[in-house]
C-alpha cells in the first residue's frame, strides 16, 4: 500500500465535464504527464518521477453522491470515501490529505518594496502556526494589519488554485486577498486588500 501525503483538490461538474470527479494533487509539465487506468480510475502521473498528478473517477455518481458542481469540500470522510473508490478499482494508492483550513486570518509582521518591482511588496505574514513570505501588490497593504490569507492549495472562487510562486525572483507563498477576490458582497470597487478587524487571530479559519 502507498501512502502519501497530499495538498489535494476536487472538482465536478456534471453538465461541463460529465459524471467524471477530478482529483488534482501536483503539477506535472504537460510534456511528462502519463497515465494508466484501473477500471473507472485514471491514475495521471510524471512518467519520469513517477510522482502521481491525479485521478480521474469516471461514473463518479455510482460511487459517491456529488452535489457541488465544481470544487469540493474536503472533508476526512470524502478522502476515505476517495481512498475506498481506489482500492475497488485496483490501486494500492491511500491518500493522506492535508485538511487544515486554506483561508486564515494572518498578521502583517513586516513590509519592504520588492527589490525588483516599484508596486510589489514583500511581507512576512504570521498565520498561526508559522510565518509566511508573500508578495503583494495591493496599494493599501502595512505592517501591523489584520489580513485575509489564502495558503497554498486554497482553491479561489474564480477556480484559481494558489500554488508557490516566484515573483520578479522573490518567492511567494500564499496570497493576500482582496474582498472582490473572495467574491465578498458589496466588494469596493477600488483595488486594495480585505483589512480585518484587529480583534481577529492570527491563524484562524476564514469563512465566506
Amino acid at each position: 500500500m502507498t501512502e502519501r501525503n497530499f495538498l489535494m483538490n476536487a472538482f465536478y461538474n456534471l453538465e461541463g465535464v460529465g459524471d467524471t470527479l477530478l482529483i488534482s494533487l501536483n503539477d506535472v509539465p504537460r510534456e511528462n504527464i502519463d497515465f494508466e487506468r484501473f477500471g473507472d480510475v485514471v491514475k495521471i502521473f510524471d512518467k519520469e518521477t513517477k510522482e502521481t498528478s491525479g485521478y480521474n473517477i469516471f461514473h463518479a455518481s455510482s460511487y459517491l453522491n456529488v452535489t457541488e458542481n465544481g470544487p469540493i469540500a474536503l472533508s476526512e470522510s470524502f478522502v476515505q470515501d476517495v481512498n475506498e473508490i481506489l482500492v475497488r478499482n485496483g490501486l494500492k494508492d491511500q491518500l493522506t490529505v492535508d485538511l487544515s483550513p486554506k483561508f486564515v486570518v494572518g498578521y502583517i509582521e513586516e513590509k519592504e518594496k520588492h527589490p525588483n518591482a516599484d508596486k510589489l511588496s514583500v511581507c512576512k505574514v504570521n498565520v498561526g502556526d508559522e510565518t509566511l513570505q508573500i508578495v503583494c501588490g495591493a496599494p493599501n497593504v502595512d505592517a501591523g494589519q489584520k489580513v485575509v490569507v489564502a495558503k497554498v492549495g486554497a482553491v479561489m472562487p474564480s477556480g484559481i488554485i494558489i500554488k508557490d510562486a516566484e515573483l520578479r525572483g522573490v518567492a511567494s507563498s500564499g496570497m493576500i486577498c482582496s474582498a472582490k477576490e473572495l467574491n465578498l458582497p458589496d466588494a469596493p470597487k477600488e483595488k486594495g486588500i480585505l483589512v480585518l478587524d484587529d480583534s481577529r487571530e492570527a491563524g484562524e479559519a476564514f469563512t465566506f
